[in-house]
């Protein structure tokens, strides 16, 4: 098969499309031959050479895919050769094919065609289990959303709106609030004019946000907690803003605030399978309704990942980039 490889870390450059041998599935897994896969900028971070794949992963960017499988390691039951899929993974999306843990499939939701659903295993894993498995953001109240038009952006805002409440989001354009509006925001902040503490604390009557999800961590951790409200609980999920930062513990103390950061790729297969199918539960049914959709900004052939990545690290695209295998 072929694949996009990393032979040196660097620029988008970097990303070889190349011959490489077919994986082959183990115990628990099955063969997917690749339709579509999508673009996390946990992927420009291991071009570039700081992320390494964990143990036994596949070296090959890519934390999402879809396809159909083609064959079944021993053990697998519950699935069968033909079946349309997408799956959460640890590596490999960027290839003809991958070898997928049965725990990490998911079925191609109702309504949506074998390639868009490319768009959704990561960021849906990721928003519900933050959002909602450990933030526990319930109806009624208000959630930030950082990055608001990015792929998680986009499935949070819709997430949030389907279980009854507030978002609102911060971007750097109004086209790209436009489109968070369009999705459901309630409140638009514009990061490069505007102070979103104060802002949110405007719009929310000086309540501040019950849950935030945030991306840039280190740059953002103290303006973070300002904007908490009392009991607000506060997702880091991204290091775009650096990886120190200054914690005022007595401004936690008084709001009784809680912070909780995590990352998926590395989770233990039994707690991605335990995400994997409260996400099938909960929110397939949202897309199926047409609740929620993936929210796509274009699609380029697989051996141009290279230009996916130009246009992800710009943060010229609302939405995912997808990847189309040959």
């Amino acid at each position: 098969m072929y694949a996009i490889t990393i032979p040196e870390p660097g620029g988008p450059e970097a990303l070889v499309w190349e011959q490489v041998p077919d994986p082959v599935p183990g115990p628990g897994e099955v063969l997917v031959e690749v339709v579509a896969g999508a673009v996390n900028r946990a992927d420009i971070i291991q071009r570039q050479g700081f992320y390494d794949p964990p143990p036994g992963a596949s070296p090959y960017p890519g934390l999402e895919c879809s396809g159909r499988i083609t064959a079944l390691g021993p053990g697998v039951t519950g699935w069968a050769v033909g079946d349309e899929v997408c799956a959460l993974l640890a590596g490999g999306g960027y290839a003809q094919q991958v070898a997928v843990p049965i725990g990490q499939l998911l079925p191609v939701p109702e309504g949506l065609d074998v390639k868009q659903a490319a768009a959704l295993p990561e960021v849906v894993c990721t928003v519900w289990s933050n959002v909602f498995m450990v933030a526990h953001l319930r109806p009624g109240e208000t959630l930030l959303v950082h990055g608001g038009s990015s792929g998680i952006g986009t499935m949070a805002i819709q997430l949030a709106k389907a279980v009854g409440a507030r978002i609102a989001v911060t971007a750097g354009t109004k086209e790209k609030l436009d489109h968070c509006a369009e999705l459901g925001a309630d409140i638009l902040i514009d990061y490069r004019e505007q102070d979103f503490v104060a802002e949110l604390k405007e719009a929310t009557g000086g309540a501040g946000a019950d849950v935030i999800l945030d991306i840039m961590g280190a740059k953002y951790l103290d303006r973070n907690v300002q904007a908490l409200a009392v009991n607000g609980r506060l997702a880091i999920i991204g290091m775009q803003g650096g990886v120190k930062g200054e914690l005022n513990i007595g401004a936690l103390l008084r709001k009784r605030a809680a912070i909780s950061a995590t990352s998926l790729r590395a989770r233990p297969l039994e707690e991605k399978a335990a995400i994997v199918a409260a996400v099938r539960e909960h929110v397939w049914p949202l897309i199926a309704d047409g609740h929620v959709r993936p929210v796509v900004d274009r699609e380029l052939p697989m051996p141009e990942a290279a230009e996916a990545h130009r246009v992800v690290e710009e943060s010229g695209h609302v939405g995912k980039v997808l990847l189309i295998a040959p």
